[in-house]
């Protein structure tokens, strides 16, 4: 069986995280990945720890699926090159700024003229038209834009980033979603397509989602803030030996917790009776069922909330997270050998398809440059051609990094 798009070809020339993220997703569906990459390379090549230099711990997982061609758009004799390869692609992906794409000749009216049919995905910091337009962004700088470390206070703790690259990954995931619509567009009218994806207006979105709450109306008829995940008591439970996490909903659920819990008077309690009252008291409940919660051990509360049907789990930590019985049951992680890494731990995507177990599986991550020769053969160079580019800087090869050294901007660190 085939990935879902088998035959979808992506020029990949993001870097970082978000669009990375991106199309190794495409990747983990079947789409072939040409990752173009500066003479420098990506540089989350660099994140982690390595055995070889930039092949981090980041990258390889990140990198998965992907080929590698070392291509510096700067030097003139790459541009004929750049073009075969974006003839060939169905899609053109980068995170560039708007000033630096027209730079290198890689806005949609450019790309259009060599492939009419091509979809781009521009991933950039903020929408076009507003004032931080063409301004750098990072995952951090995201996160304090949507108030995510607000957040984090308002809900009991610092003012402090959420402790993973979730402006980079939601991000990711909205540009996964988008090239996947622009196919189908295309697949539809024929015609090329051009989508942008903002990370500001992305995780914007994201995070009022949930939050403008009472302000969905003009005016207001209530707080900014879902209460529910503001209140400080919003946190695993702690058990007399560790903490679960519960989460009832539906009045039904909240009933049968509390009979377990041995309360169930505050089932007739009005502030607790039904969903807008809980919600408005929401805090008080909480603070309620962790006092009943913390007089018994984890696995004894989670075998009397599964016997109830009431929502609740083990609460993991990182050192622990992989042992979790679920992803060892479905094989989320395995091990595996990579050619030049040697034995490492890869985690495979999370979408299952009809089919999908006897798909090739997503090649290793790549060392900088490594598919160079290999993708511009297929684009139809040959040898000498090939040769010539490495002579002039604009293709570098390992192999050729290897044979001369350092000085000609090999692959391998500086």
């Amino acid at each position: 069986m085939a990935g879902l798009l088998e035959g979808i070809r992506v020029l990949d020339l993001t870097t970082m995280g978000t669009g990375p993220y991106a199309t190794q997703i495409l990747g983990e569906y079947g789409a072939e990945i040409i990752k173009l990459e500066s003479p420098e390379g990506d540089p989350i090549r660099n994140v982690g720890p390595a055995r070889h230099p930039k092949m981090s711990a980041i990258f390889l997982a990140i990198g998965a699926g992907k080929r590698s061609v070392v291509l510096d758009l700067r030097k003139p004799e790459a541009r004929p090159v750049f073009e075969r390869l974006v003839n060939r692609a169905d899609v053109v992906i980068h995170n560039m700024r708007d000033p630096a794409a027209r730079k290198l000749g890689l806005t949609f009216e450019d790309l259009r003229q060599i492939n009419e049919g091509i979809v781009l995905c521009a991933i950039l910091g903020f929408d076009r038209g507003g004032p931080y337009s063409d301004r750098p962004a990072y995952d951090d700088l995201i996160q304090g834009l949507v108030a995510l470390p607000d957040l984090m206070r308002r809900s009991g703790g610092e003012n402090q980033y959420v402790p993973l690259a979730v402006a980079d990954r939601i991000t990711g995931l909205y540009a996964a979603e988008a090239v996947l619509a622009a196919i189908v567009a295309r697949l539809r009218s024929g015609q090329a397509q051009s989508v942008v994806v903002p990370m500001f207006e992305a995780l914007a979105g994201f995070v009022l989602g949930d939050h403008i709450y009472g302000h969905s109306f003009v005016p207001p008829e209530g707080p900014i803030g879902y209460p529910r995940h503001l209140n400080p008591y919003r946190r695993p439970f702690a058990t007399s030996d560790g903490h679960i996490g519960v989460l009832p909903y539906t009045d039904q659920q909240w009933q049968s917790l509390f009979r377990v819990i041995g309360a169930p008077e505050l089932g007739e309690d009005p502030r607790f009776a039904g969903l807008y009252t809980r919600t408005a008291n929401i805090a008080a409940l909480y603070e309620i069922v962790g006092q009943h919660i913390a007089t018994r051990p984890s696995a004894e509360w989670l075998d009397l909330f599964q016997a109830a049907d009431v929502p609740a789990m083990r609460t993991n930590t990182l050192d622990n997270v992989l042992d979790d019985p679920q992803l060892q049951a479905t094989g989320f992680a395995r091990e595996e050998d990579h050619p030049t890494e040697g034995r490492i731990l890869r985690l495979r995507g999370a979408v299952r398809w009809q089919g999908e177990a006897d798909a090739p599986q997503p090649r290793p991550a790549p060392r900088l440059g490594e598919h160079g020769a290999e993708v511009l053969r297929e684009a139809g160079l040959d040898e000498e051609s090939i040769a010539a580019l490495v002579r002039a800087g604009a293709l570098r090869l390992p192999e050729y990094a290897d044979a001369v050294g350092d000085s000609a901007g090999g692959g391998r660190a500086k």
